[in-house]
């Protein structure tokens, strides 16, 4: 039996990549590892950085002239925006806490004014019971006064005739006497 091998058309293609690959990492290790050329990609990488700092600034400055939104005024918007996410958050909740305050209040105020309304009742009550009272009493102090009149007319009725038996006494007194005179 002969062994058949399959042909894979990608295990070339794996070989030839990894040659590529380590010889290029040997390369570049080789670069790398030169002081020149460590210096010059230094000064290059500032270059490009002080390239980039200054096409940034331009690009701002273009875009405030043409009134267009850079990256930064669009983070100050999304920062802005969530914070105002976070405001709208808490004043939720402190309106939820006022609705619930309010809703123990409201509980509390129609036990207080259920209370109130029993007081004003018993009040009412009292009050027809005194007037009632008052009432009696006044009946009362005009008989009162009736009897009080009627009793001071009985006294000037009787007050001459207690002063005319006064007089006839004195008279009385007067005559009997022993000495004759009279």
């Amino acid at each position: 039996m002969t062994k058949e091998k399959n042909y894979d058309p990608l295990q070339g293609f794996r070989r030839i990549s990894e040659m590529w690959e380590r010889q290029l990492n040997g390369m570049l290790y080789m670069i790398t590892d030169n002081n020149e050329f460590v210096r010059l990609l230094s000064v290059g990488t500032d270059s490009h950085a002080r390239y980039m700092e200054r096409l940034r600034k331009n690009q701002e400055l273009m875009a405030g002239v043409m009134n267009i939104p850079t990256k930064k005024d669009i983070a100050n918007v999304a920062k802005l925006s969530l914070q105002t996410e976070e405001k709208i958050d808490i004043l939720e909740e402190q309106v939820w806490n006022l609705q619930d305050s309010l809703e123990s209040l409201s509980t509390g105020n129609v036990a207080m004014f259920q209370d109130m309304v029993t007081i004003i009742k018993q009040i009412k009550e009292e009050s027809a019971f005194i007037q009632n009272e008052i009432q009696n009493l006044r009946q009362e102090i005009s008989q009162l006064t009736d009897i009080k009149q009627e009793l001071a007319a009985l006294k000037k009725l009787v007050q001459p005739v207690q002063t005319k038996k006064r007089g006839n006494e004195l008279v009385l007194t007067g005559t009997g006497s022993e000495d004759g005179r009279g």
